[in-house]
């Protein structure tokens, strides 16, 4: 099973961009997913998360009314919408289960974002 971040890239404050992260096999369905991000010199964090079927959200408090999570199950794909970047959304950004219990295997190489000033 393999995960793969896709729709990063450089935008200056106050843009957008839509991650997508497209998983293969059948677990994709079955999970609650989450995106993550790892800043440089910082920890991997959550970012949100989002229940199996979709109808439960949950947000970490910098991105909260500025990102929102999607997911398309007939698709096996999660969208990440970010709304209003600031600088210290610079990140590489990363998707996989939530918790990330080792379903999808490793993680995945993640899509660089850069926020300018």
């Amino acid at each position: 099973v393999q995960l793969v971040e896709s729709g990063g890239g450089l935008v200056q404050a106050g843009g957008s961009l839509r991650l997508s992260c497209a998983a293969s096999g059948s677990t994709f369905s079955r999970n609650a997913m989450g995106w993550y991000r790892r800043a440089p010199g910082k920890q991997r964090e959550l970012v949100a998360y989002i229940s199996s079927g979709g109808g439960s959200t949950n947000y970490a408090d910098s991105v909260k009314g500025r990102f929102t999570i999607s997911r398309d199950n007939a698709k096996n794909t999660m969208y990440l919408q970010m709304n209003s970047l600031k600088p210290e959304d610079t990140a590489v950004y990363y998707c996989n289960a939530f918790p990330p219990i080792g379903v999808f295997g490793s993680w995945g190489q993640g899509t660089q974002v850069t926020v300018s000033s």
